[in-house]
């Protein structure tokens, strides 16, 4: 028979087994079946290939060897094959070298994705400090065809010795490994869409476990052993249980993909739940499925991490006696021993008040349960159901957790425990709940532990920025109140219906009255989380600068107590969304808005005074800079809204006065600086039909996408308008000639001597691309917001353009921008524009006509793939 008609036989052979492996794998759902069987079905191709290309020309000196997921038999329906060529010397490695190519070269040619690599047994039993990975991967080498007596040397004699010489290299460059592994995934296993491969939790996790337990055993005796590293009894078989819960879904991945695919994307998600993949109960709910994932994830990673805890670290002398330091925490009923806790008395993990004193210590001093400790309360979880208090009792232990700066970490523990939820059964409704949108990357009680850990981590953040809510933390009378709304605040996302804030209303209200907390405190919880979505509305859908906005939400509060305490949980629920949603321009809006408000708590609530006093000194502010020129900086100020002057800084008004002074010699003065990792555009020059859309419009036509802008425009007609935007190309950044370019660029389409649509025309055509899940257009309008302005709040996709797309369709119209706040969070665009037409506001009429003018331009504009 030819090499090609065997060729043809072995892969044909191949996909029918292939095919056969994943029918029963549909019909019974047993990973076990399609990984076994899968291992086998290789096993018998790549003999098959050594006994056609390699056996007939050598009797001894040279082994096939199976690693990796191949070598523990644990190969999955699209994982690599890595294999070893194992010899006894150098000269028989380059004698065989084409047959061990045309080995490789078959197995590639049947579609299977093959690692090689060619050593001596020499070469095994050294040390790489370079490639430790390789002698990791020896770990879990298996014998398939050739030299027996090869491997045989290699697992009895030579690699025992490896392991034992390098054990403590090993298990630190293990160690170090998933450490940076766990931190390029945010050190949390609770994304919307985790990796269950290598992400934290993943059977990657599982298998450093093995590869701990193997190097321990074998460097301790010194011999090899086969017998499996996790065997069935009450210790594992929580863990053992999560694996084949990820085994089943990496399976059913793999199938669905036809590749190596270990990311359960959304769709996927849906897939496997409504399939009842790995589910003992068959079909469930997406939210169902991914909460019975996270609940594997959870076993596993605290199992590594755990193991990992007690690898004895290659420290500097400082470490260690920081470790010794930290061992003084030790008391009468705990002791500290390399940063882990142990119980002093086994009796004390069946006492609930030893227990939560347990966490409270974790809380205060930043550490973690040993081993030993977390299997004594999970053992003793029976009698702490029954003894757990429900009464003010709780409260007590809990509200000194809450307080403490390592309150995130101690929580997150006691939920790993089950303990959590036994004491607040309403958290019970979001543990491992996963809820769909376009911007939070964490399931809903991570998010709530991030949450709590923003608000503790403020006092030691070094960013300017967050600073003085880091002093305004310090400022509270009864923080414990906040951490406690914190808590609780997304408990209703786990409930039937829309309105989670309702729900986590009635949860909190009902755990407050369970702890027996006084009538003011609980009022104070239930208050922070029905408005904790206020200050974060206003900013997204209402100028902060204006005085009705800042009196409307004072109103709302009623204390200053009550707007720090907001303030600050807004702060946090922004930042646990995901670690790019709080951008520094937020902070710095939410800053602006908790000083307005704070400062008309303080004040008279004569508005007109307050307001002219303030404008005044503002006024007054600037022209002491300009003593000579105070005619004419006030001439310039005229008609601009106090919005302007509190948005700017003296220096900033001052630019724009020269600026605007020489608008006679030169029709558009421009101005380009970095802002906080951003660019700032700001446009000085006389007011004309379009102009806000024109410049929107040229920005996106460089690539740029805008961020925030707004416009103002002064009695005498002279508009200063900005826009902050990111440079998606890095053109200004990376080609300073460019930056010119961009200026003359601006200068010459607002003069009309190039066009704007040949700056658009390659943009629109390059930024044609498909999204993920589609955002209903909403439009929203609001006459009462504003005195002299119709409010329009406009939801949609995000996309390149958009906000040309909104301002040249509002000015077709004839509508005047007075003010403009751009925002995104992911995919979603929530823009609000202050409306004026003939400088009234909007009749029914105009906003029916605008209504229906975006509606068609914001669906003719979506992408062809929806």
């Amino acid at each position: 028979m030819s090499s090609q008609a065997a060729d043809y036989t072995l892969r044909s052979f191949y996909q029918q087994e292939f095919a056969r492996l994943r029918g029963e794998f549909e019909a019974s759902g047993s990973s076990e079946g399609a990984i076994k069987g899968r291992t086998r079905l290789v096993d018998k191709l790549a003999v098959d290939l050594w006994n056609q290309h390699v056996a007939p020309r050598v009797d001894s000196g040279l082994a096939l060897v199976a690693l990796g997921g191949f070598g523990r038999q644990a190969l999955f329906p699209y994982s690599d094959i890595d294999l070893l060529f194992l010899t006894g010397n150098e000269a028989l490695a380059g004698k065989f070298k084409d047959p061990v190519r045309s080995i490789c070269q078959e197995m590639w040619d049947i579609g299977l994705r093959v690692s090689p690599t060619t050593r001596t047994l020499e070469n095994c039993s050294r040390f790489d400090q370079d490639n430790v990975e390789f002698a990791i991967s020896l770990l879990d080498s298996r014998f398939l065809a050739g030299d027996a007596g090869l491997v045989e040397r290699l697992r009895g004699k030579n690699l025992p010795q490896l392991l034992t010489r390098e054990c403590d290299a090993l298990v630190q460059r293990l160690t170090e490994v998933t450490r940076t592994r766990h931190l390029r995934f945010g050190d949390t296993i609770f994304h919307l869409e985790p990796n269950l491969k290598d992400g934290p939790g993943g059977l990657r996790d599982f298998q450093i476990s093995r590869w701990l337990a193997i190097i321990a055993s074998v460097s301790a005796g010194g011999a090899w052993t086969d017998s499996p590293v996790y065997e069935h009894n009450s210790e594992n078989d929580e863990v053992l249980a999560a694996v084949d819960f990820l085994a089943a879904a990496r399976c059913h991945l793999h199938y669905r993909a036809n590749r190596d695919e270990n990311v359960i994307h959304w769709e996927a998600q849906e897939e496997l739940a409504a399939r009842g993949v790995a589910s003992r109960t068959g079909a469930v709910s997406s939210a169902e499925w991914m909460r019975m994932y996270f609940r594997c994830a959870r076993v596993v990673h605290r199992n590594t991490t755990r193991l990992l805890d007690q690898v004895p670290r290659n420290r500097s002398s400082l470490y260690r006696s920081f470790q010794r330091w930290r061992s003084r925490f030790s008391n009468e009923e705990f002791s500290v021993v390399d940063g882990n806790v142990f119980l002093q008395q086994a009796v004390g993990a069946r006492d609930a008040s030893v227990v939560l004193r347990l966490f409270t210590f974790l809380a205060r001093h930043g550490l973690a349960l040993s081993l030993e400790t977390e299997r004594r309360i999970r053992n003793a979880r029976r009698g702490l159901t029954e003894s757990m208090p429900q009464d003010s009792r709780l409260w007590e232990h809990l509200r000194e957790i809450l307080a403490l700066p390592h309150a995130a970490e101690a929580l997150r523990a006691m939920h790993s425990l089950n303990l959590l939820t036994l004491a607040i059964p309403e958290f019970e409704t979001i543990d491992s709940l996963v809820l769909r949108d376009l911007y939070h990357r964490y399931t809903v009680d991570e998010h709530t532990f991030l949450a709590i850990e923003v608000l503790h981590r403020l006092k030691d953040n070094d960013l300017e920025w967050l600073q003085p809510f880091g002093e305004l933390l310090t400022e509270l009378e009864r923080p414990e109140l906040l951490f406690l709304a914190l808590l609780l605040h997304d408990t209703g996302k786990g409930l039937e219906g829309t309105d989670h804030v309702h729900n986590s209303l009635q949860l909190a209200a009902a755990a407050a009255d369970r702890m027996d907390l006084p009538a003011e405190d609980a009022q104070t919880v239930c208050f922070l989380i029905a408005s904790h979505l206020e200050m974060s509305s206003t900013m997204r859908r209402r100028d902060i600068y204006d005085p009705e906005t800042v009196r409307e939400l004072a109103n709302k509060l009623g204390t200053t107590e009550r707007l720090k305490m907001l303030t600050l949980l807004t702060l946090a629920d922004i930042k646990a969304v995901n670690p790019e949603a709080l951008t520094p321009w937020k902070a710095e809006n939410l800053w602006r808005l908790y000083a307005g408000t704070a400062n008309y708590f303080s004040r008279s609530v004569d508005q007109e005074r307050f307001h002219a006093e303030v404008c005044s000194e503002q006024v007054e502010r600037v022209a002491a800079l300009l003593p000579k020129r105070r005619s004419q900086l006030l001439k310039f100020l005229d008609g601009l809204p106090q919005r302007y002057l509190m948005s700017h800084s003296p220096e900033q008004v001052i630019l724009h006065f020269e600026m605007a002074n020489q608008l006679r010699s030169e029709p558009v003065q421009l101005g380009v600086r970095r802002v906080s990792g951003q660019n700032e555009l700001t446009v000085v020059t006389d007011d004309r039909p379009g102009l806000f859309a024109t410049l929107a419009g040229i920005l996106y036509g460089w690539g740029m996408d805008i961020t925030k802008a707004s416009a103002f425009s002064n009695r005498a007609g002279v508009i200063v308008d900005s826009f902050y935007f990111r440079d998606r190309f890095r053109t200004l950044e990376l080609n300073p000639p460019e930056r010119e370019r961009f200026n003359r660029s601006i200068i010459q389409i607002l003069g009309r001597e190039a066009s704007l649509d040949s700056l658009l025309e390659s943009r629109l055509k390059a930024d044609t691309k498909p999204v993920k899940l589609k955002v209903e257009t909403r439009l929203r309008y609001d006459n009462d917001a504003s005195p002299g302005s119709t409010l329009l709040e406009v939801i949609t996709q995000d996309r390149h353009g958009l906000l040309h797309a909104i301002s040249s369709t509002l000015a077709s119209e004839g509508c005047s921008i007075e003010v403009a706040l751009i925002d995104t969070e992911g995919a979603v665009a929530h823009d609000v524009f202050y409306l004026t037409f003939g400088g009234i506001k909007l009749t029914r009429e105009q906003q029916r006509s605008i209504e229906w003018a975006l509606t068609t331009e914001l669906s003719d504009s979506l992408p062809s793939s929806w």
